[in-house]
């Protein structure tokens, strides 16, 4: 983060009294953001031309109501972060086959033997939730014991302590002392695979960059989704250069300031939900025909994260580099898969991260976007089944096929 911007935006706020310096910093917050939402708003303005605010509030109650997406629950858990973080999880443990006959699932995921004992942990994007992994749960469940934690300040983990007590700025570095903290608990032996989208995925190279023997000796594959290495700073957003530019240079300050008046913002940010929702869509998928319920349930999860968090870990990204990292993952197994139109942590990244592992599968998915294990899960959960079958931790046996539909009907397994 640049300080020179944050300390700009935070004199807007204190100099000359708070509510007028407010209004000029809610002014630039709108210059930026608007900026980023500028596509998706015109969409936004044509469907309100066309259909009423309430119905519109009407629906989206309806899909909260009657979505399936992120119901699955699982055993919980607790573990602590070094700064005496609380970190919620939940263990999906192997249902096992009790007569001759194998379980369907099981034998469409991996064929007819019995998986091996392994453990897959599963680490959640920037603003979402370990719900973010619904589909790939729903296809696992009860065949491989799965981990799904929600990361500090996000779901059902509690606030940062030291973010919340001392102003310790969150590193990804303590995101992946975060990680180790959750495996301690939840995997303390045996075999570990790990997966991480976006923000998880660095997790995962934090974890590996500071606790190499885990890695060496107990991680026997890796899938990193939608993820950066570094250079996170480059990213253009899908904006023209003179845009881009700006959002740079004042964005964080802009959200070191909204996160100081955490309160008004949340009002501000219910009060635009149409505009947000286009804001989420154009950032989050590309396909046009996303499952409306698919994209209510990734709304929800980003609306549930509080600006102060969201101001709170951006920095973090603009300093995340562990490229270095990688090279612990050279001899495993790995699986790097990154949607064709991801506008957040392009497949360019992605392709960076394969060339420094020849060994690894790339997966280039056309027509996805940042939620591509949302919105094109059946092709994220078919090479995750591979990616297990490669690494010994399952039999050889046929991949995934019909589970993961994005379709309005779809049931939770």
């Amino acid at each position: 983060m640049s300080e020179s911007s944050a300390e700009a935006v935070a004199d807007v706020v204190s100099a000359t009294g708070a509510a007028g310096n407010w209004r000029r910093a809610t002014g630039i917050a709108g210059a930026a953001i608007g900026v980023l939402a500028a596509g998706a708003a015109a969409g936004v303005a044509v469907e309100r031309m066309t259909v009423g605010r309430g119905m519109r509030r009407r629906a989206r109650l309806a899909l909260d109501s009657a979505g399936p997406y992120g119901a699955l629950r699982g055993t919980p858990g607790k573990a602590y972060a070094d700064d005496g973080t609380e970190l919620y999880y939940e263990v999906d443990d192997v249902q096992p086959d009790t007569g001759a006959v194998v379980s369907p699932r099981r034998r469409r995921l991996f064929g007819r033997k019995a998986p091996a004992p392994v453990t897959v942990v599963f680490s959640h994007g920037y603003c979402l939730t370990q719900d973010s992994w619904h589909f790939q749960r729903a296809a696992l469940r009860g065949v491989v014991r799965t981990v799904h934690w929600d990361q500090r300040s996000h779901g059902r983990s509690g606030r940062g302590a030291a973010q919340l007590t001392e102003g310790v700025p969150v590193s990804i570095d303590q995101l992946g002392r975060d990680l180790k903290a959750v495996i301690d608990a939840a995997v303390p032996e045996g075999p570990i695979v790990l997966v991480g989208h976006s923000m998880g995925g660095m997790t995962v190279m934090a974890l590996a960059d500071q606790y190499p023997e885990l890695v060496r000796e107990r991680v026997v594959a890796v899938a990193l989704v939608g993820t950066s290495s570094g250079r996170l700073g480059e990213v253009n957003f899908g904006l023209p250069v003179a845009g881009v530019n700006a959002v740079r240079r004042v964005l964080p300050g802009v959200l070191k300031a909204l996160g100081q008046r955490a309160e008004l913002v949340e009002k501000g940010r219910r009060a635009t939900a149409d505009l947000f929702a286009g804001v989420i869509k154009r950032y989050s998928f590309a396909s046009r025909d996303i499952d409306p319920a698919v994209e209510r349930f990734a709304e929800r999860m980003i609306e549930s994260t509080p600006i102060d968090v969201v101001a709170e870990f951006y920095p973090a990204f603009t300093e995340h580099d562990k490229t270095q990292a990688l090279a612990h993952f050279a001899e495993l197994p790995m699986l790097v898969l990154a949607g064709v139109r991801d506008l957040v942590t392009p497949s360019e990244h992605s392709e960076v991260i394969a060339d420094l592992l020849p060994d690894a599968e790339l997966v280039l998915v056309p027509d996805a976007g940042h939620l591509v294990m949302l919105e094109h899960p059946e092709v994220v959960t078919d090479r995750l089944a591979d990616l297990l079958t490669r690494a010994g931790a399952v039999p050889a046996g046929a991949t995934v096929g019909g589970y993961g539909s994005t379709s309005g009907t779809a049931q939770p397994g």
